[in-house]
């Protein structure tokens, strides 16, 4: 491994001085040959990192062996009473990353009420990922209502896309696209995008096999939510629930949704999303641990009366036990700025 990684470093070491040596310094033909040598004497080491977006941009720093323990402790500092998300966001994106060869693009459905996190674990991805976080040329955003807001343009939508997609894995492999608010998307326009999930290994010349899809949406809900109830009910806790109990739930429960944007889709039906990750309702406590986050992330001391006194303010359901915060963490910024802005 020391004499693969040292032959990486010269390569690349010697590709970067030809890239910045004055032009008339390098001739085509050898920097072209440097770059082959280069290609092939750090195959082996990373070949899970493009080598444009390599030289474009720096994947994050602890990209490599160590990014499934990194990736767990950001979620685990920064997220809270998801230990299902948690568990299968690690699993799934620290496995892909390390296959020098996967079969098909990674793609994570992520579901829950709003507030509960499932924006916040795709922020913590990227940010892992790419240095520059959801800033990256290579994160691509997609909001339904703002991207998508009229179904009569549907197949301009499709067209536009299926063109953008294209284009940018073109440009790099490890594109990642983020759609959001999928349960408002149109029904049928997201399977514009099945061949690109599809176990292809090129479709006109372009490979989308190392790309990752994240789906959000609130779609499912209502029945990760049933499940979470029925636990603390009966007693029990609900880091006792299992991804298994979930899993069939949550995607019957989009797939016959006729207001998801996966309505009776193709990428379900065809079992072309890896992964249904649930983000279960949060908890009081849960609410209070944002607020200590984000008072420190303000550089302010914790004052548990403010911490208090925010997670109070706070809706909860159902309306008899009143145990699951409305939205979550959704507005505790907003209520921080309350007290420390007037």
């Amino acid at each position: 491994m020391r004499r693969l990684r040292g032959a990486a470093g010269a390569a690349l070491g010697l590709v970067l001085l030809l890239l910045l040596s004055p032009a008339r310094a390098v001739e085509p033909v050898s920097l072209g040959l440097a770059l082959a040598g280069a290609a092939s004497a750090i195959t082996g080491y990373i070949s899970y990192r493009p080598l444009y977006c390599l030289f474009a941009e720096c994947c994050g720093p602890r990209l490599g062996r160590h990014f499934g323990p990194a990736l767990q402790q950001d979620l685990e500092k920064r997220l809270f009473g998801q230990h299902l998300a948690q568990k299968v966001i690690v699993k799934a994106i620290a496995g892909f990353l390390s296959n020098a060869n996967p079969k098909k693009p990674l793609a994570l459905s992520l579901h829950g009420w709003t507030g509960t996190g499932k924006n916040y674990a795709s922020k913590i991805i990227v940010e892992n990922i790419y240095k520059s976080g959801l800033n990256s040329k290579y994160v691509h955003q997609f909001v339904s209502t703002l991207h998508f807001p009229h179904a009569s343009l549907i197949r301009q939508y499709t067209d536009d896309l299926q063109s953008w997609i294209r284009g940018n894995v073109s440009d790099c492999a490890r594109s990642i696209f983020i759609f959001d608010e999928m349960d408002k998307m149109h029904a049928g326009l997201i399977d514009s995008i099945k061949p690109f999930l599809d176990y292809y290994e090129q479709l006109d010349g372009v490979s989308y096999r190392q790309a990752i899809f994240i789906f959000l949406s609130n779609a499912g809900a209502e029945k990760i939510t049933e499940v979470a109830l029925d636990y603390w009910r009966n007693g029990k806790k609900r880091e006792d629930i299992s991804l298994k109990e979930l899993n069939d739930v949550v995607s019957l429960s989009v797939f016959n949704n006729k207001n998801s944007g996966f309505w009776h889709s193709s990428l379900i039906d065809r079992n072309l999303i890896d992964f249904f990750v649930p983000f279960l309702p949060l908890e009081y406590k849960h609410v209070k641990m944002c607020v200590r986050v984000e008072l420190e992330s303000r550089g302010y001391v914790v004052d548990e009366n403010i911490v208090s006194e925010v997670a109070d303010e706070m809706t909860y359901f159902p309306k008899e036990e009143k145990i699951y915060c409305h939205k979550g963490c959704k507005t505790v910024y907003t209520k921080l700025d309350y007290y420390y802005d007037l």
